[in-house]
């Protein structure tokens, strides 16, 4: 039996575009000898639909397009995932499609509903196991989550008789780390039940998620024995070649292809892919970004041309007098070395006149925390004019380390459409950059960027380290609190010092209000700011750090 994996770049919404990627796919798998062809969950209408779910019209409309898939795709055995509405209860389910129509539909079993799951909401969980048959072969259908509690699914096949092959389609979002324990699930699943695996993961960028495909097979022994593209579609064929003794063997029909080398190569490959998605599911052919010389800006710049291309990207200098020659010289440098467009407006000027309008009340004055914001909003006010006149989406600079204590101007720097490293700590950054100087196998982001010491440069002298901790340990505090959900207590007596510990959790709390305020980026992490991490900006509790 030939088995195909069709990981695609779905839209959210876009039916029509989604079912002809996957009539595309039908074509290629009928010149292969396809028997029979996975498609991602969710794939007709993409993941995650979200409130689209409780439109009446779109769900009449994706049962028009499952029908008419199936009438244009009547040779191959196809399974694709699409909600499904029956007698008032909506389930995320998988159509099998033969002979132009709708053979068997299996509806999810397991509905996760914690991090950036919400399936709950939507979704009322399947009570049936479907087995489909090919080519005498026994084939059960499963949906993500399904296998990842390998003991309810063993109870859930029970009398289901010999299973010879296990198919799974998934919208599994990417953060660092999560190839590995899918792959465990994968293996645990197929020893489980001594039968092969078909897994086939969505690919592509869904505001913050982040899909990055790498569908893959594993034999009855529970061995990997063919993996996808990452972060990008493919098509993926095997043969199931025998049963023998109940062990499925798999035969891929290409030599295998170069996966990501380390983790630095995949939070690369994601920011690309989630930037350019954002930008293109959104209707941006360009963006704009304001360049202060320094490492943030620098690296998402690097991204932006790396996902749009340079002749899309515009990088624009705003200093004030605060800006060294340094900074200055190191932007225009980088936008040479990227070759995009580069425009420099001084806005000393302004902040000037800003500064005499504000000075005719008696609280304003220029020697604070308000002055050197309001740089950062004249800035934010550039970009966003410029975004505004021009059609361009504005990138904002912003770390996960600076977001997550609040070190940031609203309606300034947090101004724009999406945050390219949002998700990304401070210290990951500078990695970052070396690794982009590395793949670009030159000095794209210049030496002094990567070794000056970070500053907003809104006052004289000005350095982060004045407002913050250092950074190696702030943002293993950020990494204990906010990822992992640890306590200051825990924090504290793993080692960190008391006194920093408390004022970190202490900034972070404070400024879930600014958080969201702050536009989309791309999800990295276990757990990323915005769906992952949802806390009351009305808050008392004090997570330990002492009196309100």
């Amino acid at each position: 039996m030939r088995v195909a994996l069709a990981q695609f770049n779905a839209v959210v919404g876009d039916l029509s575009g989604n079912a002809e990627k996957m009539r595309s796919f039908y074509v290629q798998a009928t010149e292969s000898g396809i028997d029979l062809l996975l498609f991602p969950e969710l794939s007709i209408c993409g993941y995650p639909p979200e409130d689209l779910l409780y439109k009446r019209g779109f769900l009449d409309d994706i049962r028009r397009a499952v029908g008419q898939l199936a009438a244009d795709c009547p040779d191959i055995m196809m399974v694709a995932g699409f909600p499904q509405d029956c007698d008032g209860k909506l389930y995320n389910a998988a159509a099998v499609l033969s002979g132009g129509r709708i053979n068997k539909i299996y509806r999810k079993g397991m509905l996760p509903n914690y991090g950036v799951f919400d399936e709950q909401r939507y979704f009322h969980p399947g009570k049936e196991p479907v087995i489909i048959n090919v080519k005498n072969l026994n084939i059960a259908l499963t949906i993500c989550f399904d296998i990842w509690n390998v003991e309810w699914l063993r109870d859930f096949l029970e009398g289901t008789g010999r299973i010879d092959m296990i198919l799974n389609i998934s919208a599994s979002p990417f953060h660092l780390g999560k190839i590995k324990k899918r792959e465990e699930i994968i293996s645990r699943c197929a020893k489980q039940f001594e039968c092969a695996v078909a897994y086939c993961n969505l690919v592509g960028g869904q505001d913050e998620l982040i899909f990055d495909g790498r569908s893959m097979f594993a034999d009855s022994t529970g061995r990997i024995i063919a993996k996808a593209r990452a972060f990008d579609e493919d098509l993926l064929i095997a043969d199931l070649v025998g049963i023998d003794d109940s062990l499925a063997r798999i035969k891929p029909l290409r030599k295998p292809i170069s996966q990501p080398g380390d983790l630095m190569d995949e939070v690369y490959q994601a920011l690309v892919l989630g930037t350019r998605d954002y930008a293109h599911k959104n209707g941006f052919d360009k963006v704009v970004l304001g360049l202060s010389g320094g490492i943030d800006s620098s690296v998402t710049a690097a991204i932006a041309v790396a996902a749009l291309g340079d002749e899309n990207v515009v990088g624009i200098s705003m200093p004030s007098r605060f800006n060294s020659a340094g900074t200055r010289s190191d932007a225009e440098k980088l936008a040479k070395n990227l070759g995009i467009e580069f425009h420099t407006i001084p806005i000393e000027p302004m902040l000037k006149e800003f500064d005499d309008a504000l000075g005719a009340i008696s609280c304003w004055n220029c020697d604070g925390l308000a002055y050197e914001n309001l740089q950062a909003r004249i800035r934010g006010c550039i970009l966003m004019s410029l975004s505004n006149q021009a059609g361009m989406l504005v990138l904002t600079t912003g770390n996960k380390s600076e977001t997550a204590v609040g070190y940031a101007t609203l309606y300034g720097d947090t101004a724009g459409g999406f945050a390219v490293i949002k998700d990304v700590l401070k210290t990951l950054v500078y990695k970052l950059a070396e690794r982009i100087n590395q793949i670009w196998e030159r000095e794209v982001i210049p030496g002094d960027v990567i070794t000056r010491p970070p500053s907003a440069e809104l006052r004289p002298d000005q350095k982060d380290s004045d407002s913050l901790p250092d950074y190696d340990l702030l943002d293993e505090i950020l990494k204990g609190y906010v990822e992992e959900d640890r306590s200051a207590q825990q924090l504290i007596e793993s080692g960190l010092p008391a006194e920093v510990v408390r004022k970190v959790i202490r900034m972070v709390d404070r400024n879930e209000y600014k958080r969201r305020l702050c536009p989309p980026g791309v999800r990295i992490t276990p757990k990323a700011f915005g769906k992952d991490r949802r806390l009351p900006i009305t808050n008392r509790y004090n997570s330990g750090t002492g009196p309100s």
